[in-house]
């Protein structure tokens, strides 16, 4: 007879979830057990917050929910800040979280807290299950309120009495009856009693799939007709906003991450963003939709380009203070702005056309609203490439500059340069990475993952669990700052354990440089701001990985060959890269 696990590892299957993330517990493990036994690949990470991030990666790479399994307790209190994380990427995942049996509630159990009430404002949604029947239809439940409107992480605690064989739950109420006092009429009672709870718990457990079934066939049938009503609500106001691009000169487009909440629409995007011929700005997970070197795509002085624009659409990218709080935009231009989240819509500043809605489905239409090939200002366009083609000239001349360790410009656009097509660049760290972003070109539709807006550090290590699942065969960059790569640096542990092949490369300048940068400035003080230039390449060694000590600038072309040749062999290498100070980006604390 099935048990809970196996009923758990039904539902992803059916929901096409194709791995499991989880850090073991004796809570949860009918979960794991039943996953793999259905032919799921279960990796099993060393934090209860990298499993919840890989999850988080993998749902941000599929369009599929990801799917986390933690312990009761501690489990789950680790996994705190990664849902968080998920929260504000707006990404759908699942956390099963397990927990004290049904009957053991608020007796002073092992690991019994309240979980529901812990993460009530961290998830979209909490469900609590309390019989074996309704295992299935609530997790069909949480995989649909997890995608429906703004995505996001929901908490589903499953007792530990759900999911063990029936047979074995019998046996422990056995024993923890008896052992209420053998033989007298209150021990009777409390094995009655007992026997009754475990009854019920597991009552019609094999009638689940029916009525799940029916109730998604009911969801299935409203989802249509929401998504009716917003494709009619895009055509409509895309026809409004028509009339206004029309007549602008100087348009610009930002593109944030939630335009790519459906990777299977991303050709339909492009083609688009193609057909308005805007400029485009890409921000998050929206950067290398356009690949490496597209004629529309640019990349630097975007708050000068949005100052000078007579017409704007801000595309899932709300006027929070990535964009200065609106303050970027002239107050003279048109404002088109599509969110799928009212808050995020009117945040900061009024848009003169808001949408709100799927922010791709409503560029779609509007480029069919549009019809004809756009005129723009004939110098409009050019004048930003030439102002990208000065930055990119400017960074070469910095990355030129020899020191005595490592140029961090130089190495990533040696970087760059090795990359292959097919690549994923995974990004956890604070200056290091920042420069990363000015200087690296992702070359395809979801090929960067960053935390987001939380600036959550610590998320390389799932991360890169994650889109090794999603990404089969891609080649995989992890880019650490040499504060954030100690928060998953035991992941090296589950890389090897699990063949996955990645190249992490830690830029290691002793010190938490874009804090210091301005503390140091401000305050005089360096105080929690320095580090030690830590061989972080022995401690890959010591879990089983590759390490590569980069401290001549000679060697970085060899060293990076050699570590692409390795990953491909599935071993996982960290090149620990000792780099100079650089004032790239100096004054960069965001407030």
């Amino acid at each position: 007879m099935k048990h809970g696990g196996d009923l758990v590892a039904e539902v992803l299957l059916e929901q096409g979830v194709g791995a499991l993330f989880t850090l073991c517990g004796g809570h949860i493990s009918p979960i794991l057990s039943g996953c793999r036994k259905a032919g799921m690949q279960v990796i099993d990470a060393r934090h209860e917050a990298s499993a919840v991030f890989a999850a988080d990666a993998y749902a941000r790479l599929t369009g599929i929910p990801g799917v986390a399994a933690v312990t009761a307790g501690p489990g789950v209190t680790n996994a705190v800040t990664a849902l968080k994380n998920a929260q504000m990427a707006q990404s759908p995942l699942i956390l099963l979280g397990g927990a004290s049996a049904t009957v053991l509630r608020g007796r002073g159990s092992l690991q019994d807290i309240d979980q529901t009430g812990l993460l009530e404002t961290t998830v979209k949604q909490c469900f609590a299950v309390e019989k074996v029947r309704d295992i299935a239809p609530t997790l069909q439940e949480a995989f649909r309120v997890a995608c429906a409107g703004v995505p996001g992480p929901i908490f589903v605690e499953l007792p530990i009495d759900l999911l063990y064989p029936e047979q074995v739950v019998r046996e422990w109420y056995g024993v923890k009856g008896g052992e209420q006092g053998k033989g007298s009429l209150g021990g009777k009672a409390v094995q009655w009693y007992l026997d009754f709870h475990a009854e019920q718990m597991f009552k019609g457990a094999q009638d689940s799939p029916q009525r799940s079934t029916l109730r998604a066939l009911r969801h299935t049938a409203t989802d249509v007709s929401l998504d009716v009503i917003d494709a009619v609500k895009n055509k409509s106001l895309a026809a409004v906003a028509a009339p206004s691009l029309r007549k602008a000169k100087r348009p610009a487009v930002v593109i944030g991450g939630q335009a790519l909440r459906h990777p299977e629409q991303a050709d339909k995007l492009i083609s688009a963003i193609e057909a308005l011929g805007a400029p485009v700005y890409l921000s998050g997970m929206a950067r290398g939709l356009l690949g490496s070197d597209h004629l529309l795509q640019l990349k630097h002085h975007r708050k000068q380009a949005l100052r000078e624009a007579d017409w704007v659409l801000l595309a899932g990218a709300p006027c929070d203070f990535r964009l200065d709080y609106g303050s970027h935009i002239s107050r003279k231009a048109t404002l088109v702005s599509v969110n799928a989240q009212r808050e995020d819509l009117f945040k900061n500043r009024l848009p003169t056309i808001p949408v709100l809605g799927d922010p791709a489905a409503f560029l779609v239409q509007l480029a069919e609203s549009c019809g004809e090939t756009m005129q723009w200002d004939a110098d409009w366009l050019e004048s930003l490439r030439e102002r990208d083609r000065q930055r990119e000239k400017d960074i070469c001349a910095q990355a030129s500059t020899a020191g005595g360790r490592i140029n961090p410009l130089n190495l990533l656009l040696q970087i760059d340069a090795a990359m292959d097509e097919r690549s994923a660049i995974i990004a956890d760290g604070g200056d290091f990475v920042a420069s990363a972003a000015y200087t690296l070109r992702p070359r395809s539709p979801l090929s960067w993952l960053d935390p987001g807006v939380f600036g959550t550090l610590g998320v390389g290590g799932g991360f890169v669990l994650g889109a090794a699942a999603a990404t089969q065969g891609a080649e995989l960059w992890l880019l650490y700052g040499d504060g954030s790569c100690a928060y998953s640096l035991a992941e090296f542990d589950t890389f090897v354990r699990h063949n996955i092949g990645v190249i992490a490369v830690v830029g290691n300048d002793a010190c938490w440089s874009q804090i210091a940068r301005d503390q140091m400035e401000i305050l005089q003080d360096d105080v929690g701001v320095m580090l030690r230039r830590t061989d972080y390449h022995k401690v890959a060694e010591g879990y089983g990985g590759v390490g590569f000590l980069l401290d001549k600038p000679a060697d970085i072309a060899p060293v990076l060959q050699e570590a692409k040749a390795l990953a491909r062999q599935g071993r996982p290498v960290l090149i620990n890269a000792i780099l100079d100070h650089s004032d790239f980006r100096k004054g960069s604390i965001s407030v």
